[in-house]
């Protein structure tokens, strides 16, 4: 039996289809999961898509952060469940508190779509086992809230522990705070990303096929814990 991944509908999420496809082309099961529901219905692993969440009143994934469906995830993320939050879905992490630091406003005040190079710098997480460390790939980027800040200490702290995931190269698409594309929480298993690999899953749609390494990944993952 494949892996079964959940991907949460919120409320204006936009990309849960394309992530769904995303782990069914990665050969798992994927298993849509309700905002406004605390089962999580045995899946294996979580996505939390990108999209505009709750219409993103107040703050990106401000009230998405108390949905009924999050209050099983965070428990599930402390336990060792593995989740993944694209775009929206990190704004939700960290709102949540699995996640550090804040997705804020671009620094140009602009929405940024393109398609945009990443270093992926820590490749043991549960999703980026499948690359090399210092592997470089070129996945879409879809933002108007994608500028990554925290304070100094807390940089450093993601730096000097190897939690910074991915960096922007060939140019910074929001301003983030030192290149942040991707970062980790200490065990590896909860990984938000402001770039969509969902949308780098095939050639005939995407810049690259480089995203679908995302979704092998967490496949990768589960069989080596099982």
């Amino acid at each position: 039996m494949s892996p079964r991944i959940g991907v949460v509908t919120f409320p204006g999420s936009l990309d849960d289809v394309d992530a769904a496809r995303a782990v069914r082309l990665a050969g798992a099961t994927p298993v849509s999961l309700w905002h406004d529901d605390t089962a999580l219905r045995g899946v294996d692993a979580v996505i939390l898509p990108g999209g505009f969440s709750y219409g993103d009143y107040l703050r990106c994934g401000a009230i998405a952060r108390f949905s009924a469906v999050m209050e099983t995830i965070v428990d599930a993320a402390d336990a060792g469940l593995p989740v993944l939050g694209i775009c929206n879905g990190f704004q939700i992490l960290c709102e949540s508190h699995l996640l550090p630091g804040a997705l804020t406003r671009n620094r140009e005040l602009h929405f940024r779509n393109r398609d945009q190079w990443l270093e992926i710098v820590n490749a043991d997480t549960a999703w980026t086992r499948s690359f090399g460390e210092g592997a470089r790939v070129v996945v879409p980027v879809k933002n108007g809230e994608g500028c990554y800040v925290a304070d100094r200490a807390t940089l450093d702290a993601l730096e000097g522990e190897g939690r910074v995931v991915a960096r922007y190269i060939g140019g910074n698409p929001n301003g983030s705070q030192r290149d942040i594309a991707a970062i980790t929480n200490a065990a590896g298993n909860v990984v938000g990303m402001m770039p969509h690999p969902e949308h780098a899953v095939e050639a005939l749609t995407g810049p690259s096929t480089d995203g679908l390494g995302v979704f092998a990944s967490v496949l990768a993952h589960l069989g080596a814990t099982v």
